[in-house]
C-alpha cells in the first residue's frame, strides 16, 4: 500500500491518523473552535448604582452614585417623637390662646358694664396680645410638624430657631415662676423643647430634610 512518493515535487504525502512520528492536529489552547457559541457577556452594571454597597441598617437608601451616601427613606424616629410633641404642643397652645381670649373679653365686658371700662382697655389689650401670640404659635407647631414629612432644609432650621426659644422662654418661666404651676410648667416646656431641638442638629435629620424628592 503506498501513500505516495516521499520524493514528489508537488506535496508530501498525507500519513493516515495515529502514524508514529506525526502528531495529531489540535486547535490552540484557549481559542474556541469556530462555530461554537459563546458565553452570554456579563451585563454591566446599571449607571449610578453603588457596587457592593450595602444598605446602612434602619436606613433604607436610594441608590446613589459609587461612594455616595444612603439617603434614608423613613423619618428617624427621634423625628417622629418631635413631630407628635409638635402637635400635643400645638393643641395646648390653641387651648391656651383661645381660652385666654374669652376670658379677657369677658372681663372687659364686665367693666365696661360698671362704667370702668376705660381703665382696662390697656390691660385688655394686653391679654388679647398674648391670646393671639398663642394661638399663632399654635398655628406655627402644626405647619412644622406637618411639614417635617416633605419640608426641605428651611423647615429645619426654622424649627431649630423655634426650640431654641422656647428653650430660653422655659428656662425664665422656671426662674422667674412664683408658683409650683408656673414651675412645673416650664419644666416640661423645656423638656419637649430639649426633644425637639435634638432631633433636629444630628446626621440623621440633616440628611431626611436634604433627601432627593421625585
Amino acid at each position: 500500500m503506498s501513500f505516495g512518493d516521499p520524493n514528489n515535487p508537488y506535496g508530501p504525502p498525507q500519513p493516515p491518523q495515529g502514524q508514529p512520528g506525526y502528531p495529531p492536529q489540535q486547535p490552540p489552547q484557549g481559542q474556541p473552535g469556530y462555530g461554537y457559541p459563546q458565553g452570554a457577556p456579563q451585563q454591566p452594571p446599571a449607571y449610578g448604582y453603588p457596587q457592593g454597597q450595602p444598605a446602612q441598617p434602619g436606613y433604607p437608601g436610594y441608590p446613589g452614585y459609587p461612594g455616595g451616601n444612603m439617603m434614608p427613606v423613613e423619618m428617624p424616629g427621634l423625628m417622629k417623637t418631635a413631630r407628635v410633641f409638635l402637635f400635643i404642643l400645638a393643641g395646648f397652645q390653641l387651648l391656651f390662646g383661645i381660652i385666654t381670649g374669652v376670658a379677657v373679653g369677658a372681663v372687659q365686658d364686665v367693666s365696661n358694664g360698671v362704667g370702668s371700662g376705660d381703665d382696662t382697655d390697656m390691660l385688655a389689650g394686653l391679654g388679647f396680645l398674648v391670646a393671639g401670640l398663642m394661638v399663632g404659635l399654635g398655628a406655627l407647631s402644626i405647619f412644622l410638624g406637618v411639614k417635617f414629612k416633605n419640608g426641605g432644609s428651611g423647615i429645619r432650621i426654622t424649627t431649630i430657631v423655634y426650640a431654641s426659644l422656647m428653650i430660653l422662654g422655659s428656662i425664665g418661666n422656671i426662674v422667674n415662676g412664683a408658683s409650683g404651676s408656673t414651675t412645673f410648667a416650664g419644666l416640661i416646656s423645656l423638656a419637649i423643647a430639649g426633644i425637639i431641638l435634638a432631633s433636629m442638629v444630628n446626621s440623621a435629620a440633616s440628611a431626611w430634610f436634604s433627601r432627593p424628592r421625585y
